[in-house]
């Protein structure tokens, strides 16, 4: 489902502004089936953009349209650092 007054271009312009920072991912798969996890935002692509998850051994990257983003398949938020 398309979220209200949202544009493309926008969201391009939001994740070009988290490149290289971490973030939060919310994917949701589909009957109720999300996946979360951590990782960071380490290309953006005319198309694309991909992230390294922290999750595992740390070698999974993998990638996501802009229009799943749009459409609310994918969800992200950035992570503040904690301040010791």
């Amino acid at each position: 489902m398309r979220k209200v007054n949202s544009k493309i271009e926008d969201i391009i312009s939001q994740i070009q502004s988290l490149k290289g920072k971490d973030v939060e991912l919310e994917i949701t798969k589909g009957r109720k089936k999300t996946i979360k996890y951590s990782g960071k935002i380490e290309c953006v692509y005319p198309s694309i953009f991909t992230v390294r998850s922290y999750e595992g051994d740390g070698k999974n990257a993998f990638s996501y349209s802009y229009s799943e983003v749009l459409c609310g398949d994918v969800s992200l938020m950035a992570q503040e650092k904690m301040q010791g």
